[in-house]
């Protein structure tokens, strides 16, 4: 019975090629939606993911993390005396503006961390070197975000506040896909780009003949000053009076991580401590439960399965109904249903495999492409991909019990019918 579920299938090649380029396309739909879905909640919490803190502290108000009231960096100094903490690191994580030279501009994310610490640092590094954020107002971005900033390579600059910055690297597969532009650098940098803003004047001078000619002028703020057309000072080394995101935490060995954070949030009032496990989970649930785009993607992946299912269905429905007369001389000659539902499934079941693997492959490619491209993560796991071919096999046969009903009602007479 095998051979006539493959004779189905092949007896017309273009019919065959069609049916399973539209199989293929309902593969790729589910596996791109799914993976859109998964990639984007993965990318929000990256930050999180690869660092190598046991907990996080952030304010007690914190909505996600990078959403979140400042903390004094005086609470610091004392986590580093809380039982149980072995290394203690503040993160900064304020806001900037990106002016290129030709004058366009670019909201930014700052990362600040400290280039010399253990508990953060930017991952896949492909040009440049972590260790050059010593140097001040240095920066490294992702690669996918170049185009955003106008930027080509390593060495190139522009400025962020109106302070200079200068590219020192780039990396890969860092940017989270609903954030502004990542740009790592350390405290002292990232500190003095969030202090120093920007004001803007116009300057108007009455040109002979009374023609009037107006320029902006820019002009830096910072704490203490305000300057125009000066160089830009040093940033200066934090002090107890500045402010600071996130503490990262790393335990001592063999410590209840329950119970530290217990103790760091009586030892520091205002805040709360989490796993690296759970405040990524909390971000994650902020973009998928909150926030509009969470549903549109989950509705996305949720539609893809239908739209699937519907075009899988309609394929082998078709190819069952042009095969009647082959289905009633079968019955003619004797057969069961149960043999004719034999014949359907491994049909259902050829058109799953042979639909799904060139689709994955398309898939797999489509993935690498937007990540290095766009810093788009269309997240396929191999558990993922086996979840699309059960749930194609699944399409396939459930279309095929429809097509089912059709053909165990066949009046064998039709094999005499013009």
């Amino acid at each position: 019975m095998a051979s006539i579920a493959r004779k189905n299938l092949l007896e017309d090649i273009p019919r065959f090629l069609v049916a399973q380029a539209g199989i293929m396309f309902a593969v790729t739909l589910v596996t791109v939606q799914t993976g859109l879905f998964r990639g984007f909640l993965k990318s929000t919490a990256l930050v999180l993911d690869k660092s190598k803190a046991d907990i996080w502290v952030s304010s007690e108000e914190m909505v996600y993390f990078e959403l979140t009231p400042p903390l004094p960096l005086e609470l610091l100094f004392l986590a580093r005396q809380v039982d149980g903490v072995d290394l203690a690191e503040p993160l900064l994580l304020p806001s900037g503006q990106w002016h290129e030279p030709g004058g366009n501009i670019a909201p930014l994310r700052l990362i600040g961390f400290d280039p010399g610490g253990e508990l953060f640092a930017p991952w896949n590094v492909l040009e440049g070197s972590t260790s050059e954020l010593q140097k001040p107002y240095t920066i490294i971005v992702d690669r996918s975000q170049l185009d955003a900033l106008n930027l080509d390579s390593v060495g190139q600059s522009g400025e962020i506040n109106s302070l200079p910055a200068r590219v020192v690297g780039i990396t890969e597969g860092t940017q989270s896909i609903a954030s502004s532009v990542f740009v790592f650098t350390s405290l002292e940098t990232a500190n003095t780009y969030a202090t120093t803003r920007i004001s803007t004047s116009v300057d108007c001078t009455v040109r002979p003949g009374g023609d009037v000619q107006c320029t902006n002028v820019y002009r830096k703020k910072n704490n203490t000053s305000t300057e125009e057309n000066s160089p830009p000072p040093p940033p200066r080394p934090l002090t107890r009076s500045d402010t600071m995101t996130h503490i990262l935490i790393r335990a001592q060995a063999d410590r209840d991580l329950q119970k530290l954070k217990q103790n760091l949030e009586n030892a520091l009032p205002g805040t709360v401590a989490y796993t690296r496990e759970e405040i990524a989970q909390r971000t994650r649930d902020y973009w998928q439960k909150r926030t509009g785009i969470g549903f549109v993607l989950g509705f996305g992946a949720g539609l893809g399965v239908v739209v699937g299912i519907a075009i899988v269905g309609q394929i082998l429905y078709s190819s069952v109904s042009d095969h009647l007369k082959e289905f009633g001389t079968l019955k003619a000659m004797g057969a069961s249903d149960w043999t004719l539902y034999r014949v359907i499934i491994e049909q259902a079941l050829w058109m799953a495999v042979l639909g799904y693997v060139p689709g994955l492959v398309l898939c797999l490619g489509l993935s690498k492409w937007a990540a290095s491209a766009m810093g788009i993560v269309i997240l396929i796991t191999p558990t993922t991909a086996a979840g699309v071919l059960g749930l194609t096999v699944t399409m396939c046969v459930g279309s095929g019990f429809f097509a089912i009903q059709k053909v165990t009602r066949v009046d064998p007479a039709i094999v005499f019918k013009a």
